[in-house]
């Protein structure tokens, strides 16, 4: 690659990753303001990550503008630290959300979910006290349960109905119980379970308690997760990939920049 040709590529690329970042920076500090407190867990993370692509793109730009081979070096370095992480963390993600399915039951369009099938990150993670109480109290500030009521206005249209992950495990007791569905909020609950299944003796009809404290919530949550984290595995190849040709133009930047300097 021509020695102008690498240094300009870097440049103006590193040119749109500052303002990137500066957006990603916004974001977390709009979200700092929101109210929701689940919202608010996430401020740290998304204004950390946005200092980081700052940071790096302008010592990339700087490099490549005051063709110094020194920032450069740095450039390629953090760079390729970037590298290994997303690839470490793209292959623990497939990893992660290899295990773990929904089963189909008769007479329902959706599937329903068992904790035991998912791997055992995912066991630990949602078994612990501490992460299913902050997951959970968002889950009961979230609109998923409170919706269906207002979404399927007859029992017809709710046992038709395609619930997600969430839906299907928090907001109504397992089918194997055997309560019969009032409405799309409401089951009753006088009949004796036909299972043993501790969910069936957890759920309540209250808007605050429904399944939250279920395996089979914790069983939805985990397919969530699943299917957002095989999303941002997916992702994150792609990503792999761009970030590799990155490092490759910025190592003939690099190199055509250190040339420069000897013959200067």
């Amino acid at each position: 690659m021509r020695t102008g040709t690498s240094t300009f590529v870097i440049r103006w690329i590193n040119f749109l990753t500052m303002l990137l970042a500066v957006a990603v920076i916004g974001f977390g500090v709009w979200m700092s303001t929101h109210h929701d407190s689940c919202r608010k867990s996430l401020t740290l993370p998304v204004i950390g990550l946005g200092a980081v692509i700052f940071v790096i793109s302008i010592i990339g730009f700087l490099g490549a503008l005051k063709n110094n081979p020194i920032l450069l070096w740095i450039y390629l370095i953090l760079l390729c630290l970037i590298l290994v992480a997303v690839l470490v963390f793209t292959v623990l993600a497939f990893i992660v959300t290899n295990s773990g399915s929904g089963h189909d039951v008769s007479g329902l369009r959706y599937k329903e979910y068992q904790l035991q099938d998912y791997s055992s990150w995912f066991l630990k993670q949602l078994n612990n006290t501490h992460n299913w109480e902050r997951l959970k109290s968002c889950l009961v500030k979230s609109d998923d349960c409170n919706n269906l009521a207002r979404e399927y206005k007859t029992l017809k249209q709710y046992k038709v109905a395609r619930l997600t992950p969430i839906e299907a495990g928090c907001c109504r007791p397992p089918s194997e119980c055997g309560y019969p569905a009032v409405n799309a909020s409401y089951y009753d609950l006088s009949f004796r379970p036909i299972s043993s299944n501790k969910d069936c003796k957890l759920y309540k009809n209250s808007r605050a308690i429904k399944c939250y404290n279920c395996d089979s919530c914790k069983a939805g949550v985990a397919q969530y997760m699943k299917i957002e984290w095989r999303v941002v595995a997916i992702f994150n190849v792609f990503l792999f990939v761009v970030l590799s040709i990155i490092y490759f133009v910025g190592c003939c930047a690099r190199r055509n920049a250190a040339k420069s300097r000897e013959k200067a």
